[in-house]
């Protein structure tokens, strides 16, 4: 059971919740208040589906072996349209509105996975570099579209996707949901998902063998930079503002962490989403445990620096052989004491 790769992962989880649980007894207590679930487990599946949607969309794009880091750059941008948007219109609660608003966020989250796509696949520039363009000129843009201020709304139908209710659960929760399964059925149903790890696996191999590699890598930047504006919506949309600076800062980092907590490797041709929501919600889980155990903001970011390591080495096949290895060595037997050999004279 140990070599499951989503072992340690859920192992640390459930750590985490029973940590929480001894500090906090009503850990666990779920309400049911007018037509509505809440709780501290409510919480860290709505806090974390942003980190979620991320981690999914990073997740094709390592498959690739690629990586993206200007997700968190299209996550402020997504927001800072949307608001910018909605802050100019006359009735904020227009639905129409709101739906225009979301229709022109997304846009632009698409046409920057494009552009990210179009620099890897067919300029041949390197991911990390490819990406980091973006992850740098985003933030500016994003505090162009805000004129470096922050911009606040009152739409209530916009504000429903980060913290509006439906069928008793958060909507931002459903979302994650609805989009984690179209896409597991999408390449796990079909033969999507194999291309996608066979071009990770070997992308010579698989452009000998007739795949459209360079296509399919552009398909993944699109699909992460649409994931990345759905969060970034969902986070505009819970804060009712849009913080050019803060909104989904480090987000990138996280989702590289959840889906390597996952099991997803880094070097591509094998992913897992299953495991990268798992990593995700272990990540807002310590999180909300550093929180709830009252460590100071300071060393926050040094707290799950050090959980997450403890995981990653307990993950690690070879650090466990040489942990294994050191129980086993049998301890060194004592010298044998020299003899004495008395000669006569």
């Amino acid at each position: 059971m140990t070599r499951h790769r989503l072992f340690w992962p859920i192992t640390a989880l459930v750590a985490l919740l029973l940590v929480d649980l001894v500090v906090k007894p009503s850990f666990f207590a779920v309400e049911f208040r007018d037509g509505h679930l809440y709780g501290s487990l409510i919480d860290i599946l709505r806090l974390g589906a942003p980190l979620i949607l991320v981690g999914i969309g990073m997740t094709l794009v390592v498959a690739t072996r690629g990586i993206d880091l200007s997700v968190g750059s299209v996550v402020a941008i997504s927001g800072a349209l949307a608001c910018l948007h909605l802050s100019g219109l006359g009735d904020q609660n227009s639905v129409g509105g709101t739906l225009v608003t979301v229709a022109m966020a997304l846009g632009l989250c698409l046409a920057l996975g494009a552009w990210n796509g179009f620099l890897v696949s067919v300029l041949g520039i390197q991911p990390i570099i490819a990406t980091l363009i973006l992850m740098v000129a985003g933030r500016g843009i994003a505090q162009l579209i805000t004129d470096g201020q922050i911009i606040t709304i009152t739409s209530g139908p916009f504000r429903a996707i980060g913290s509006g209710y439906l069928l008793t659960l958060p909507v931002s929760i459903l979302i994650a949901l609805v989009v984690f399964v179209l896409t597991t059925v999408l390449v796990r149903r079909s033969a999507l998902g194999l291309l996608i790890e066979a071009v990770g696996g070997n992308p010579e191999a698989s452009r000998l063998s007739g795949l459209r590699s360079g296509r399919l890598i552009w398909l993944v930047y699109v699909f992460g930079g649409l994931c990345a504006g759905v969060a970034g919506l969902m986070i505009s949309a819970n804060t009712s503002g849009a913080d050019a600076n803060h909104a989904g800062l480090w987000i990138e980092l996280d989702a590289i962490l959840a889906l390597t907590i996952g099991g997803t490797l880094l070097t591509g041709g094998r992913f897992s989403l299953g495991g990268t929501v798992i990593g995700a919600l272990l990540i807002q889980t310590l999180t909300t445990t550093v929180y709830t155990l009252g460590i100071p903001d300071t060393a926050t970011l040094l707290v799950k620096a050090l959980v997450v390591l403890l995981v990653c080495l307990v993950q690690s096949p070879a650090f466990r052989a040489k942990a294994r290895r050191r129980r086993k060595t049998p301890p060194a037997a004592p010298a044998d004491r020299p003899v004495k050999v008395e000669v006569s004279a």
